[in-house]
């Protein structure tokens, strides 16, 4: 029987339309005579997505019991005995209810696609397994339900059902998604603008992934081999030459001038794992491919030219940049080099050939280390002085033998000193050996004299064989000890990595690392002063160097005083003491450096952050003290000085009831001043390190109504809606209470008498969320950061209701206090000023319905 179809309509977010666009595919099926049934529809009183289901014929569902509670489910037996072609599942994530036979409600979808049976179902971006983290990041709301991304992958069509976030939340707004009681805290929690788009674009990346991989297996199925150029991809190719720097910046103006171009890097490694490029250079250009955005990557081959292009044929590479050839002229004559061959071989892909200081300089002879040890190839040169002779000796009193068997026997003398002490002695063992051939068994006899051109032959042939077999020896054990290096190489570093990528500071457990790793006394990375860079007199000067980090005892303090220096750029140095290192050692120290510069950098740029974050915010505290002592200070002077002046005028007579109203304006403009007077004070206070913050936990249900009663009359008909339930803040209670005042008191000022403002309240991701809402005129968007300046009310300038510092300074105070005042648009007319404020418990609400 042939496995059913799946087809996946895939959302960013609840209410996009995918249980709508399903079942209009149900409808179109049905209506060109195929059998559909519906085995479970979630329409959550949509009424809509309700009526669409129409005349669709309906499976009825299973009832469960859990808990006392009554639940319905899919009846997966039911819709396998009817045996549909097409049946209609919604909700893949979903958990079934415990009893069900499977857990899943995609569990049960495979069962039905194994009986044959086509699917159609939705799912939304946040449930697939591989981005469930990410979601929960972005929302700040897990996702308790998911499913694995090979299921969706594996189905036949996968349809995205887009909208903009927009629209979404006008959707929401007109009650089309969730119930009246719902959709408030929906707008100001998970269906947010940011949330929805970062959702969107994770919804269409990952259907671009799978378009991608669909793409490659057909291009793979039809044996499609030419480059289509859907996505530019530049490909850089590295030797791990100094030049690949050069290369890496090169590709990148490449790919930069294509929007959304990938850059890949790839370095081609010998197929045999011996080691050929510096780790060092491959370690600083793959840290500086990543930091432009690229990826690296690595690949084995012997033919490098097919290696590269394998590798950019198989990413559907467009363009390929490469190295003009490092080596000299003549070598150039004898081949045509990688370069040249990798164009000629390239086809549809553009190969970008970039010259740079090292070409055709030709390539550095690095001397090649002994194959075996120094005791050995003594031990070879004796057996050769010794062996040689006493082999001739005892053939001289053996019974007659012929030429070749003399040969032979001198042949197999050969290659036991090859064995023994490497290619070396087996050439003093050869050449001496044809001498004692030619003398004592050669005719004629005790003369180097060849009488027969047969017995030049075969001593020729001889040398030959016995050179070829010595140097075949030398180069098995050269082999062996360098892939026994590069095993070693490899496991120390991946030993650094793990280390590092488990320590709290990088940059010491790296040092900690290498330290270990080779046995030293101590390891110390050394910076040098600025203004010794460039100057070697200076730079030999113990005061021009600065230790960085360090481990072990007794770290050297300049690059003199170590056994060994391995500079990293011109003013970064790893000094280690204790041993000198061998040369095979140096090259696997230069990439611990070049790892130790970008742990360095890392925690430097850390640093920078964290000293940066307290600057900014003192600066924002200083504008709003500013502003407020430069312009709040007037209205209550004002008050006061015209209520006294009226008072001791000799020109008007008050009666009783206007003296007292006019001592208690003044009286009330004075207590105004004194308490803005005191918040000033302590706020100058604060902003200088005179005075700290005094962070208390405080509920909302508490600070609100002192806001309330500070604001008096006016604000007795502001509606609350704080939960009972909501989560305590983190807060200076003073601070607190002066930002609740002036935005309640912005949102009175602007509110339709018939519709005072509502102060609501919430809990997200670790922020208690406090939400004034007037329904007022509202302000345009692209001036919400204008009522953040003084002066700013809606661009009146009436002074009689303030002067407008209220919202500048209530910012101000707020990001003091780890939180932040943004305002939103109140769905049907209005303004929505948003208080968050960092929760003193962490309470993690469950995902959307869906």
């Amino acid at each position: 029987m042939p496995r059913g179809e799946l087809r996946i309509y895939l959302g960013a977010a609840p209410g996009v339309g995918k249980t709508y666009a399903m079942l209009e595919e149900a409808h179109r099926r049905a209506e060109r005579g195929t059998d559909v049934v519906i085995g479970l529809v979630e329409t959550h009183g949509r009424k809509h997505t309700a009526a669409m289901i129409g005349d669709l014929e309906q499976v009825p569902r299973r009832s469960l019991e859990y808990r006392g509670a009554e639940f319905t489910e899919m009846d997966l037996d039911a819709v396998v005995a009817r045996r549909p072609e097409v049946a209609v599942v919604d909700e893949l994530a979903h958990t079934n209810v415990p009893g069900s036979r499977n857990g899943k409600r995609w569990q049960d979808v495979q069962e039905l696609l194994d009986a044959g049976i086509d699917v159609l179902t939705t799912v939304n971006v946040q449930h697939l397994e591989s981005i469930n983290d990410v979601v929960t990041q972005i929302t700040g709301t897990v996702q308790r339900e998911t499913v694995p991304d090979e299921i969706v992958r594996a189905a036949e069509q996968v349809e995205l059902v887009d909208m903009t976030p927009e629209a979404l939340r006008r959707r929401m707004a007109h009650g089309n998604i969730y119930r009246p009681d719902k959709i408030d805290a929906a707008l100001g929690n998970y269906f947010r603008v940011g949330n929805l788009t970062a959702l969107r674009e994770l919804a269409l990346l990952w259907l671009a992934d799978k378009v991608d991989e669909q793409l490659g297996r057909y291009r793979s199925q039809q044996g499609i081999a030419e480059t289509w150029e859907a996505r530019e991809r530049v490909v850089v190719a590295l030797t791990g030459g100094p030049e690949g720097e050069t290369l890496i910046r090169r590709a990148a103006r490449v790919a930069a001038r294509s929007k959304g171009a990938d850059l890949l890097a790839v370095h081609v490694a010998r197929s045999d794992g011996l080691a050929g490029a510096d780790p060092a250079q491959l370690a600083r250009q793959r840290v500086l491919v990543e930091s432009l955005g690229g990826t690296y990557h690595q690949v084995l081959g012997t033919d490098v030219p097919a290696a590269l292009l394998d590798f950019a044929r198989g990413v559907n590479a467009t363009q390929l940049v490469l190295g003009a050839s490092r080596r000299g002229r003549f070598a150039q004559i004898l081949s045509r080099g990688v370069g040249v061959t990798t164009t000629a071989n390239s086809g549809a892909i553009d190969v970008h050939l970039v010259t740079h200081t090292e070409a055709g300089r030709g390539r550095r002879i690095v001397a090649l280390p002994a194959a075996l040890s120094r005791r050995r190839r003594l031990f070879g040169f004796g057996l050769a002085a010794l062996g040689m002779p006493l082999l001739t000796l005892l053939l001289t009193v053996l019974p007659d033998l012929t030429l070749a068997s003399d040969i032979l026997l001198f042949l197999a003398g050969v290659v036991v000193v090859a064995l023994v002490g490497g290619v070396w002695p087996a050439l003093v063992a050869a050449l001496g050996g044809t001498l004692l051939l030619n003398w004592f068994f050669t005719p004629p006899y005790n003369t180097l004299t060849i009488s027969e051109p047969d017995n030049l032959l075969a001593l020729i042939v001889f040398v030959g064989v016995a050179l070829a077999v010595s140097w075949i020896v030398d180069l098995a054990a050269r082999r062996t000890r360098e892939a026994a290096r590069a095993a070693a190489d490899a496991q120390t570093l991946a030993a650094v990595a793990g280390g590092v990528l488990r320590g709290e500071r990088p940059l010491i457990a790296l040092l900690d690392q290498l330290r270990e790793t080779f046995g030293l006394r101590a390891v110390s990375v050394l910076e040098l002063a600025e203004e010794a860079a460039g100057r070697p007199s200076r730079a030999r000067e113990e005061r021009a160097w600065c230790v960085v980090a360090s481990v072990g005892d007794q770290p050297a303090t300049t690059p003199d005083s170590g056994e060994t220096a391995v500079p990293v750029d011109e003013r970064i140095t790893v000094v280690l003491c204790g041993r000198r290192l061998e040369a095979a050692d140096r090259r696997l120290v230069e990439a611990f450096a070049a790892q130790a510069a970008v742990a360095l950098r890392q925690e430097r740029l850390a640093e920078e952050a964290a000293t940066a974050r307290p600057l900014a915010e003192a600066d924002r505290m200083r504008t709003a003290l500013l502003a407020a002592v430069s312009h709040d200070l007037r209205t209550p002077l004002a008050s006061a000085k015209a209520a006294v002046t009226s008072l001791r005028s000799p020109d008007v007579d008050f009666d009783e009831e206007d003296r007292a109203e006019l001592l208690a304006t003044a009286e009330e403009s004075l207590d105004r001043l004194a308490r803005l007077v005191a918040n000033l004070l302590d706020m100058s206070r604060l902003q200088t390190g005179a005075l700290g913050l005094t962070p208390a936990v405080i509920g909302l249900e508490d600070a609100v109504p002192l806001a309330l009663d500070e604001l008096g009359p006016p604000a007795a008909d502001v509606t609350t809606d704080i939960p009972a339930d909501l989560p305590a803040v983190t807060a200076d209670p003073g601070l607190l209470e002066r930002v609740l005042v002036n935005i309640i008191a912005n949102a009175l000022r602007y509110s339709p008498p018939e519709q005072p403002p509502t102060v609501t309240a919430s809990a997200h991701a670790g922020q208690v969320e406090l939400r004034v809402i007037d329904t007022g005129p509202g302000i345009p968007e692209d001036k919400w950061e204008h009522v953040f300046l003084p002066f700013q009310r809606l661009g009146d300038r009436d002074n009689q209701t303030g002067v407008g510092l209220g919202l500048a300074l209530s910012r101000g105070l707020a990001e003091a206090m780890g939180g932040s005042l943004t305002p939103e648009t109140t769905p049907g007319g209005g303004l929505t000023m948003v208080l968050r404020l960092p929760a003193a418990t962490h309470s993690m609400a469950e995902g959307p319905q869906e």
